[in-house]
């Protein structure tokens, strides 16, 4: 499983972090993005995170994580 968040419906609410604080950070204007790949969606989540994974993905009010079975297509975007 691969995750990224989108930046622009990211309200910084805490909740992905307090979940899943091994995936999640928050950059300076603090707004999430996952710190394994510095929000590419190119790295996949390791298997002992998944659940925390699915804590955060499933808890966040504005759908700002993003997931896909595969990575997500580079395009420059965080």
């Amino acid at each position: 499983m691969y995750t990224k968040v989108l930046s622009e419906q990211c309200i910084a609410c805490g909740l992905c972090q307090l979940k899943a604080p091994e995936i999640f950070e928050y950059d300076e204007d603090g707004v999430a993005y996952v710190k394994l790949d510095n929000n590419l969606g190119t790295k996949e989540i390791p298997l002992p995170l998944l659940a925390q994974f699915k804590d955060a993905y499933t808890a966040c009010p504005t759908s700002a994580i993003q997931r896909r079975d595969t990575p997500f297509p580079k395009d420059n975007k965080k």
